[in-house]
């Protein structure tokens, strides 16, 4: 692997300073990110992502929640809004014409987690991910979902896929990579295994292991030596940055860890 694949990014210095100097400030400008997530039994995932989007500089934020939420939700959370559900609380597969009319408003889509596990979601995000062609990015167990069919998320393009490294692990198992990711392994070794995996797919590719958020797209890669970092909270400055340059997702990507780590501590 070069030197140059490899750039490290401090906390108190951005790689990318002419990216974060030019961040709209004007909110007509700053893009549109809708946040899907939610079951009964929990929404905080898609809650922490909403306020962090916030504070990340979107233009404009909107949620969607399984409606089996809105009787309790509505009052507390009054941005939210809400899409077809299952009897016991998930997405249903007919929320797709919901979500996908969603999506065509916003510049960016994050997947937050806390889905559960239901068959019927599984039939959704998986349709979801299938006819929707803008920006996604996948965070918590909206991943799992997807273990048993890597290729479609790893080989979908506009496809970043945030993950603790338990969850990069096993999809890098079900993708059958040749060399398996290790708790063992040192950031170094990491760095190598995400360059060549990320120079083989389309999604790029974010995760945390000793003590630093690595960030890998097209065969580049960048670590930043972070504090253990909120995964939904990142996941919402990935959304954000990532929307806000389209053309440098590298680049948006990478200040996105550095402003996260910075605002969600």
């Amino acid at each position: 692997m070069e030197n140059t694949s490899w750039l490290k990014q401090t906390a108190d210095k951005p790689l990318f300073e002419d990216l974060i100097w030019s961040q709209p400030e004007n909110k007509a400008q700053a893009g549109k990110l809708l946040i899907v997530g939610g079951n009964l039994h929990g929404f905080t995932a898609a809650a922490k992502a909403f306020s962090a989007a916030e504070k990340a500089g979107s233009g404009s934020v909107r949620v969607v929640l399984p409606d089996k939420l809105r009787a309790t939700v509505s009052r507390l959370f009054a941005e939210a809004e809400f899409a077809s559900s299952t009897s016991v609380g998930s997405f249903s597969k007919s929320a797709l014409a919901q979500l996908i009319d969603q999506a065509s408003w916003a510049d960016g889509v994050l997947l937050a987690g806390d889905f559960g596990k239901n068959s019927e979601t599984a039939i959704l995000l998986e349709a979801f991910l299938e006819k929707f062609d803008g920006q996604v990015t996948m965070c918590g167990d909206s991943i799992d979902y997807f273990l048993h069919v890597s290729d479609k998320p790893l080989n979908r393009k506009k496809t970043v896929i945030l993950a603790d490294f338990g969850r990069l692990q096993a999809l890098a198992k079900y993708s059958r990579r040749t060399s398996p990711l290790t708790h063992d392994m040192s950031l170094y070794e990491l760095v190598k295994a995400l360059a060549a995996w990320s120079g083989e797919v389309e999604a790029s590719l974010i995760t945390y292991h000793q003590g630093s958020v690595a960030v890998a797209t097209d065969g580049k890669v960048s670590t930043t030596s972070v504090e253990p970092i909120r995964f939904p909270e990142l996941a919402a400055y990935t959304g954000v940055w990532w929307l806000q340059n389209p053309s440098k997702p590298f680049e948006a990507l990478t200040s996105a860890v550095y402003f996260a780590s910075r605002n969600t501590a």
